[in-house]
C-alpha cells in the first residue's frame, strides 16, 4: 500500500498546519514546527497509535537531540516497518538534518498511511501519555512525559486517544443561559472560511516549495564541472539570476545562445 503513494498523491497537499494538528491532538503534543518531529520519535510512536504495542517505546527517546540519538529513533522505526511489513525506506540522512520538506513530505506520508488503517480514529484505550513514558530512561521521566502529564492534569481538554480537537464549552452566563457572541451559524461560516483559507495557504506553500526544489535541482545541475562553462548552462543561469522579477531574462539569455553560436562559427572558418 504504502508504495502506491506517489509523490503527485493527494496526501503531499496536505499543510504543515494539518500535519502538526494531526500530531498534537493524536499525542497530546504541543509541537509548532515540523522540524521538531526530526528526531523520529514522534513517528515512531504514530505507528504505536497505530498499531498499539507494535513499537518497542523503551528504546525511543524523545529527548534526542544529536543526529546519533536520532538515527537510533529511526532504527527502531525501520525495524518495525519491517516486522508489519509496511513498505517503506525511510531516508535517515535526510531528516535528521531537520529541513522543514523532508520532514514534512515523511509526515505527510505517515498520515495517508495511518488514515488507511484506521480511517484516522485511534483506539481509545491508547494513552500517548502512558505509553511515551514507557520511553523513561535511568528513571527520570522525559520533557515531552512531563509536560504531557502536567497539561492533561492541568487543562484536561482531550480525551485519551482521541484524534479529533474537543470544542470547548461556553461558560454560562449570569441568567444561567449560555453567552455567544455571535450565532451558531455566523460562527460556523467563519470556522470554514478560516479553514478554506488555511486550505490554500498551505498548498501554496508546498506548491512554492516544489518548484524551488525544481529550480534548486536545475542550478545544481548547471553548476556540475562537465556543464558550467557550456553556452545553455550559462544562458540558463542567466535567467535563474535574474535580479529584476518585473522583466523576463528570457530575452537575454536568447541572445547569450545566439552570440554564442555565431562566436563558434567564427571560430571555426578561421580554423578552416
Amino acid at each position: 500500500m504504502a508504495s502506491n503513494i506517489g509523490m503527485m498523491d493527494s496526501a503531499y497537499f496536505v499543510g504543515r498546519n494539518e500535519i502538526l494538528t494531526w500530531i498534537n491532538n493524536c499525542l497530546q503534543l504541543n509541537l509548532s514546527r515540523i522540524e521538531e518531529a526530526a528526531s523520529g520519535a514522534v513517528q515512531c510512536q504514530m505507528i504505536d497509535m497505530t498499531y498499539p504495542g507494535s513499537v518497542p517505546m523503551h528504546k525511543v527517546n524523545f529527548d534526542a537531540k544529536t543526529e546519533y540519538d536520532m538515527i537510533q529513533n529511526y532504527k527502531v522505526l525501520q525495524d518495525v516497518f519491517n516486522k508489519l511489513k509496511i513498505e517503506k525506506h525511510i531516508e535517515v540522512n535526510r531528516l535528521v538534518k531537520g529541513r522543514t520538506l523532508d520532514n514534512l513530505e515523511f509526515l505527510q506520508w505517515l498520515k495517508r498511511y495511518c488514515d488507511s488503517v484506521n480511517g484516522g480514529i485511534m483506539n481509545e484505550n491508547y494513552n500517548p501519555v502512558e505509553r511515551r513514558c514507557k520511553g523513561v530512561k535511568g528513571g527520570v521521566m522525559m520533557k515531552g512525559c512531563q509536560k504531557a502529564a502536567k497539561s492533561l492534569q492541568t487543562h484536561n481538554i482531550h480525551s485519551p486517544g482521541s484524534c479529533d480537537p474537543v470544542e470547548p464549552r461556553s461558560k454560562p452566563g449570569k441568567n444561567g443561559v449560555t453567552s455567544r457572541a455571535h450565532s451558531s451559524g455566523e460562527i460556523q461560516a467563519l470556522s470554514k472560511e478560516i479553514t478554506e483559507l488555511k486550505l490554500s495557504v498551505d498548498l501554496l506553500e508546498k506548491e512554492r516549495d516544489f518548484y524551488f526544489a525544481k529550480l534548486r535541482d536545475i542550478e545544481i545541475f548547471c553548476q556540475m564541472p562537465e556543464l558550467e562553462e557550456l553556452p545553455m548552462a550559462a544562458a540558463i543561469k542567466l535567467i535563474l539570476y535574474a535580479a529584476d522579477a518585473k522583466e523576463s531574462a528570457l530575452a537575454e539569455a536568447q541572445e547569450y545562445i545566439y552570440q554564442s553560436k555565431n562566436t563558434t562559427n567564427v571560430e571555426d572558418e578561421n580554423e578552416e
